[in-house]
């Protein structure tokens, strides 16, 4: 959007028809002095019509921008609406006030805004602020954005999913449309990522191609700001309590806030009466908490205001307006939504919790929600900046310096750690399923967007190429999550179009639900007695006109022929809806488990926190779970936000497509055992004993074998023997001598455990099954004939004894070779100890024979198997079995270390003969009498 003339990019002058007076209404802006700067670079070159905006909170970008914008669109005669982006609805409104107040003009005239639920605009609007979900449907609609000149997104710093998604998707228009001016405006040194990703979107304009930074282009230009804060005195006031524990924010770290903030209230006062305060807290009801506390603490006729998503815009408009002239003092508690993306009049005093609610994901357990953390450290700076931008100002910490130093430098991308349901549906309407193809500040996370579009597939708004079928399209028109836009379709036809809707807003709301109760927070909405119930009156019939017209589109669901054989209840119709939105989050109470523990149809057990009236209830439907500890989660890691109750039949019908009811055989102690079960997930709904058929016997059995291997069988000592025998032929001489090891026994389980199987599936017990016979299925023929020669079971030694040969163990991996070691060992064993029977790892994986010594008198040549392969290693025992030498050289311990074993045992054993000439000595088994 550029134009043919310099006058129409000097900022200051007499404006002309339809353009806006920057020189007014730049007055005492900061960022008044970088207009020029902005104008040229947007009519440059190479990355004309794209720029990113670098500057604090309060120096006037989100109010000078927009009107330059527009200005500079005016004398080209081309579309001049700019479309303003703010991550808050109250931060929309308010931008859009100060800018038509400034222009002498009526809101929804030159200047408007469009909200959830509220349209300020019209037919002349040069300039409209919008919330980046307004402009992502836009977007769908129109993927042209024909009727827009510029698109402004702000606070980009904040990292919103929403707003990442615009960068991408504007980003690609861009290419399209090479008129459409798309700048960026951070508060934070984050900047130059921003201008590469656009920049590279603006090399391409017109081409048709995905850009980046490196495309040649470079990145687009990045125009500062200096800041105009004035000296800022920063104090540390930790608190001597805990600022979180597992029940969330703690109220005594809130008291601790609350006195902090009434006190620096009451000392700046005494000062400067121009003072006000605002006091930064993480959450809705950390606001109500403090602000309740501070009536009763602060200095007398100080007026104490709150500024959060639930309350009405009427004193969200009073909070972000200014204290009026000769008005009281003024307190105003917040959320973070006062930290950059508007600016409170007055403020010289900030007291800062160091707390914040970000979205975060549990993968293992199904769970997504807000969750309260430190925030980071630009994000503190920020709120300490709220102070000095009208004069000196102070910042009170209500924690140490410590916890400041180890918090995030910045904040967590949302990308990163929400749930991207929404985001995975704008992306297949989009056409780029998953994101691909979009320059994105980071990519979706591919484990979360893959359970996304899983989700999306279940609620068949996707098909199975992953762009979005009629239905998705449907989905994404509803302002909600997904899962609650098929809720309100559906459950119109269950509980009737005014209640879906109602519970649909409950829960896409900002409200908590007392005890974790939904029932009572819909009481208290339709009674007008919550804060938010405007809003949430609002928000219901802009659902429910959605539901009558949208309906029709997915025909009937299948909860419709139960409602028509009976009808759901009011008290039920609020947790039907939510189990339709969340089938994995039924849940129902652990029988002998305390009332307050359930087992959700996903396998996540959850508590309900203490004292919630849904306690006892046998069924839930859950809207939210999160992780927590404690007494919170009642001893189940994760704690039940809101629900609602629901009954057996409307839980069935629900989620019926997790309904299974099936015989689920299991191979225990021995035996094959089975039963009919019926579950709705991982709930257990009737557990009945059956036999088991054949199949499910052997598919037992087999799981069994597969997960704990044929130990489950057992094996006897004769199958050990064999196994071993055969092991080390197949190690020695290859094929055909099969492979015993366990995978490969595992792996061709019928061919020779066949006949065993099936005893076990009909019910024979274990102890019925030797595997000796089994293995001998798999000797290899004629070859087998030769197995007694290759490798014998025993071994005869000179004084005629027939010495069992212990083989080496079974292993998956080769055994290590080597040369067994000659030499005397002194017999050092305790007394009664028998000496080792079975092949060691030391033993380099060789046969063993375990003899007295006395019994290889004279024996020279040692033993080798396997075709002579493999020397056999003797183990050569005292008269009490105990080992002296360890040796497959005969010859050599006879003619060596023998004389030093003979030293040291003849006094021990006198009984035994310790010839001075082993050559020539009779081999016995016997004492010297018995000979």
């Amino acid at each position: 959007m550029t134009s043919p003339t310099d006058s129409a990019a000097v900022p200051a002058g007499t404006p002309g028809a339809g353009t806006f007076d920057l020189a007014a209404i730049g007055t005492d802006l900061a960022f008044a002095a970088s207009l020029a700067e902005l104008s040229s670079v947007l009519r440059a070159g190479g990355t004309a019509g794209t720029a990113v905006v670098q500057a604090p909170p309060g120096t006037g970008k989100t109010t000078l921008v927009p009107p330059l914008l527009a200005n500079l669109a005016a004398p080209a005669g081309m579309a001049n609406r700019v479309v303003v982006t703010q991550p808050r609805r109250v931060a929309a409104r308010a931008a859009a006030r100060r800018l038509a107040a400034l222009d002498g003009s009526r809101i929804g005239d030159r200047v408007g805004y469009t909200v959830r639920g509220e349209h300020q605009a019209g037919p002349a609007t040069l300039v409209e602020f919008v919330t980046p979900g307004i402009l992502l449907r836009r977007l769908l609609d129109d993927p042209g954005l024909e009727s827009t000149g510029a698109v402004i997104l702000d606070e980009v710093h904040e990292r919103g999913l929403e707003t990442d998604l615009l960068l991408g998707m504007l980003a690609e228009v861009r290419q399209l449309r090479g008129d459409l001016t798309m700048v960026a405006m951070s508060a934070t040194l984050d900047a130059p990522r921003f201008a590469a990703l656009i920049g590279g979107a603006a090399a391409n304009a017109g081409t048709g191609q995905a850009g980046t930074a490196d495309d040649g282009g470079g990145p687009a230009p990045v125009v500062d700001c200096p800041s105009a804060l004035y000296p800022l005195a920063v104090e540390w006031v930790p608190g001597a309590v805990a600022r979180l524990d597992d029940r969330g924010v703690t109220r005594g770290f809130l008291d601790h806030v609350a006195d902090t903030a009434a006190q620096a209230h009451t000392a700046a006062v005494a000062e400067d009466t121009r003072t006000d305060a605002l006091v930064f807290v993480p959450g809705a009801w950390e606001v109500s908490y403090v602000a309740a506390r501070l009536r009763g603490r602060a200095a007398p006729g100080t007026e104490v205001l709150e500024l959060h998503g639930q309350v009405s815009p009427a004193e969200q408009d009073q909070a972000v307006s200014g204290r009026p002239p000769g008005g009281p003092a003024r307190i105003i508690v917040s959320t973070d939504l006062a930290e950059s993306s508007l600016t409170v009049p007055g403020v010289r005093l900030v007291i800062d919790s160091g707390l914040t609610r970000e979205p975060r994901r549990d993968a293992s357990r199904g769970m997504s929600g807000l969750v309260t953390v430190s925030c980071s450290r630009a994000s503190a700076e920020q709120r300490a900046g709220r102070a000095a931008r009208q004069g000196p100002g102070r910042v009170v910490r209500c924690y140490d310096q410590r916890t400041y130093g180890a918090a995030p430098a910045h904040v967590t991308p949302e990308i990163v750690v929400a749930d991207l349901t929404g985001a995975a549906l704008v992306l297949a309407c989009w056409g780029s399923p998953g994101g691909a193809g979009l320059a994105l500040p980071d990519p979706p996370p591919a484990a979360a967007m893959g359970e996304a579009v899983e989700v999306l597939r279940e609620l068949g708004a996707v098909g199975r190429d992953g762009h979005a079928t009629a239905l998705g399209r449907t989905l994404v028109r509803v302002p909600a999550d997904p899962r609650l836009a098929r809720a309100l379709l559906d459950g119109a036809a269950a509980v009737g179009h005014r209640a879906a809707a109602e519970a649909v807003a409950l829960v896409a709301g900002d409200q908590r639900a007392p005890g974790a109760d939904l029932t009572r927070l819909l009481s208290g909405l339709r009674a007008g007695k919550d804060p938010a119930a405007r809003r949430w009156a609002e928000d219901v019939r802009r659902l429910e006109g959605i539901a009558r017209t949208e309906g029709a589109a997915i025909g009937q669901p299948a909860i419709a022929s139960l409602v028509r054989s009976a009808p759901v209840t009011a008290a039920e119709a609020v947790g039907v809806v939510v189990a339709l939105a969340f089938p994995d989050r039924v849940a129902r109470r652990v029988p002998g488990d305390g009332p307050a523990r359930y087992l959700l149809s996903s396998g996540t057990r959850a508590g309900l926190p203490a004292g919630s009236p849904l306690t006892g209830q046998e069924w839930l439907a859950v809207a939210e779970v999160s992780r927590a500890a404690g007494r919170a989660a009642a001893g189940t890691g994760a704690v039940v936000r809101s629900a609602a109750p629901l009954s057996a039949d409307t839980a069935e019908a629900a989620a019926g497509h997790l309904l299974t009811d099936a015989v689920e055989a299991q191979f225990s102690q021995g035996r094959v055992k089975a039963r009919r079960e019926r579950r709705l997930g991982a709930i257990s709904l009737s557990s009945t004993p059956v036999r088991p058929s054949a199949e499910e016997g052997r598919a037992a059995v087999t799981r069994a074998l597969a997960t704990e291997g044929l130990g489950t069988i057992g094996w006897s000592t004769a199958a050990d023997a064999l196994r071993r025998r055969l092991a080390l032929l197949r190690r020695e001489l290859g094929e055909p001598w099969p492979d015993v090891s366990e995978p490969a026994l595992l792996a061709r389980l019928d061919s020779w455990l066949g006949p065993e199987l099936e005893k076990l599936a009909g019910g024979a017990a274990t102890s019925s099954i030797d595997l000796t016979d089994p293995l001998r299925r798999l000797l290899p023929w004629p070859e087998a004939v030769r197995l007694a020669e290759l490798a014998p079971e025993a071994l005869k030694v000179p004084s005629g004894s027939m010495v069992r040969i212990d083989y080496p163990e079974v292993s998956d991996r080769a055994a290590p070779g080597g040369a067994g070691s000659d030499g005397a060992a002194a017999d050092q064993a305790g007394p009664g100890q028998e000496a080792p029977r079975q092949a060691r790892a030391d033993d380099g994986g060789r046969p063993v024979v375990a003899v007295k010594l006395q019994e290889c008198f004279g024996w020279a040549e040692t033993p080798r198997l396997v075709d002579g392969r493999v020397p056999v290693l003797f183990h050569l025992l005292s008269p009490a079995r105990r080992p002296l030498a360890v040796t497959d050289d005969l010859a050599s311990f006879w003619s060596g270390p023998y004389a030093q074993v003979r030293a040291e045992m003849r006094g021990r054993y006198p009984r035994h003969p310790w010839p001075e000439d082993p050559w020539t000595a009779l081999p016995t088994a016997r004492t010297k009498a018995r000979m």
